[in-house]
């Protein structure tokens, strides 16, 4: 298969922006359930665990880009996902909203500044993932649902 302009070839794993957005609504609606799947933890658990993951994400993109400052920093700022999600697990679940919704103006912040190589459609997918379980948060929280 060949490129036009360096844009991949059909079939290839990289996603379109709107694709990837698209997409992005479709895991954070499944996200949202994931403590359906886990129904003996309790559901802060489950959303921190969450949090973790998609920050953890960032350190294996900056692994495979090389530059040692990337490492440095995507591996702080995942540290301090960590934190927050770790706070959230038996603090208010305001925190969870918080951490996701960061999450995703990072996320924003990597497809502006293009900090890490080789992203191309995780920020999108990902911001739209954030998105979508955070305002999911808002409205579980607002209908008075318990986190433990």
């Amino acid at each position: 298969m060949s490129t036009h302009a360096g844009t991949p070839a059909a079939g290839a794993s990289h996603a379109s922006p709107r694709a990837a957005k698209q997409r992005g609504v479709v895991v954070g609606l499944a996200q949202t359930a994931t403590p359906l799947l886990f129904w003996w933890l309790d559901a802060a658990v489950v959303y921190a665990l969450g949090i973790v993951l998609i920050a953890a994400i960032y350190v294996g993109f900056a692994v495979a880009d090389g530059r040692p400052k990337v490492i440095a920093v995507e591996s702080g700022v995942a540290l301090a996902f960590v934190v927050v999600a770790a706070v959230a697990v038996t603090g208010s679940p305001w925190l969870l909203v918080a951490g996701l919704a960061g999450h995703g103006l990072k996320d924003l912040w990597q497809h502006r500044t293009h900090f890490v190589a080789g992203t191309r459609w995780w920020p999108p997918f990902c911001m739209v993932v954030d998105c979508v379980v955070a305002a999911a948060l808002v409205v579980e929280i607002a209908a008075g649902l318990h986190f433990r």
